[in-house]
């Protein structure tokens, strides 16, 4: 009996999305800047020359930067091994729910709601209603900001005040960043859920708890207890149509977070090494008609948003590395695509998504190119191969 196996690498585009101009992103390319600039010596901390990932190459990918963009990718050319294009997105938005959920078959059917890029960013009355629910007499930052630096801005401030941090980006999120201990994780955790209903009700895509630890001598660290609340697909996907017919449905990563449980059997959360030692397990006894859905999000978090081109390079790196232990242990009968959401060019200005195409690669779906397709027909594909019916708007190219 087949498997499938969907990996996303969080925001690992490729440039080319025909509405990029509209989002304010013409011209940004995750994956062609970076190869840019590996191959001119400008990412040579703890990694040097040219990109080296030989075995995404393999299946496709500098064929797909080059399809997306015409651009080149020095010292990637492989001849493609596997089934590769390029994927679009129709959504209107560049985050994490609209890309998860239109790769597993369901567009998102509204417009998100985004706050605006000015200080203060939040309603008044919004603002009081995390007040009353945390019990705090007031708020920190207020305003759109990236993770790490604002929490070393108002750390000290946080701690003595015990005033959660809150900010947002040019995706569709409010975020509470606090000390795990000083504050409290539950408490945390809590008050995002609580808040939750009141953001979604306002089409505000997730809330999401940023907890960190640390102290000012030794500075502070985001921690792996992050949790999105996220809206409820508002209608079945890929997860619900395998278990429709029986099927498990294994989250790794913060899958079973973006898709609030709805149709998730299990889910395994952790850093991407600790991820990636849970997926080579879960390929090797993943039953037979089963979908393993993962992200790996720190291509986003830990190097996209801080525009990190090294750091964003040695994990793609260090990702292709790790791919053998996959497909060895895959079966013949098995699926494996692997592709992204978004993108979040790491030489782009800001620090926020940028709305890209994004490569579709599979081992175990042939040796062809599919060219240019939607993110739906993902799903689509995934539940011709598990032979399941699709209930979605894709189309599959299998």
């Amino acid at each position: 009996m087949p498997r499938a196996f969907l990996i996303v690498l969080d925001s690992v585009g490729c440039g080319g999305a025909p509405d990029a101009a509209t989002f304010g992103d013409e011209g940004a390319n995750t994956l062609g800047h970076i190869i840019e600039e590996c191959a001119a010596g400008r990412a040579d901390i703890d990694r040097q020359g040219p990109l080296r990932v030989p075995n995404l190459d393999a299946l496709g990918l500098s064929a797909a930067v080059q399809l997306s963009t015409g651009c080149k990718t020095e010292g990637l050319n492989a001849v493609p091994q596997g089934l590769w294009g390029v994927a679009r997105e129709v959504s209107n938005g560049k985050d994490t729910p609209s890309g998860h959920w239109e790769l597993a078959g369901l567009p998102v059917p509204w417009d998100w709601h985004y706050f605006p890029d000015e200080t203060p960013a939040f309603p008044t009355k919004l603002v009081a209603e995390v007040c009353r629910m945390a019990d705090t007499d007031g708020i920190l930052g207020n305003c759109h900001a990236s993770g790490v630096p604002i929490i070393n801005e108002h750390c000290a401030e946080h701690l003595r005040t015990g005033w959660p941090i809150c900010y947002t980006s040019a995706d569709s999120v409010f975020q509470i960043a606090a000390h795990e201990e000083s504050f409290g994780l539950e408490r945390l955790l809590k008050l995002c859920q609580d808040l939750a209903p009141t953001l979604h009700a306002m089409k505000v895509g997730r809330v999401i708890a940023r907890p960190f630890t640390g102290d000012l001598e030794n500075g502070f660290q985001r921690t792996t207890n992050r949790r999105d609340f996220a809206i409820k697909p508002p209608a079945p996907t890929l997860c619900d149509w395998v278990q429709s017919v029986g099927g498990k449905v294994q989250a790794i990563g913060k899958i079973g977070d973006i898709f609030t449980m709805q149709g998730i059997d299990s889910v395994v959360k952790g850093d991407d090494a600790a991820l990636m030692d849970h997926l080579v397990d879960h390929v090797k006894d993943a039953p037979d008609q089963s979908l393993t859905f993962a992200n790996f999000v720190e291509f986003d978090s830990l190097y996209g948003h801080p525009r990190d081109v090294a750091g964003y390079a040695r994990a793609l790196e260090w990702f292709d590395r790790q791919m053998p232990r996959l497909l060895e242990n895959s079966r013949p009968d098995d699926l494996m695509f692997f592709t992204a959401d978004h993108g979040n060019d790491p030489t782009w200005r800001g620090n926020d998504h940028t709305r890209e195409q994004v490569p579709v690669l599979a081992h175990g779906g042939g040796l062809r190119e599919v060219g240019v397709r939607g993110f739906a027909d993902v799903a689509a594909s995934i539940a011709h191969h598990l032979k399941i019916p699709s209930q979605g708007s894709g189309k599959s190219f299998l």
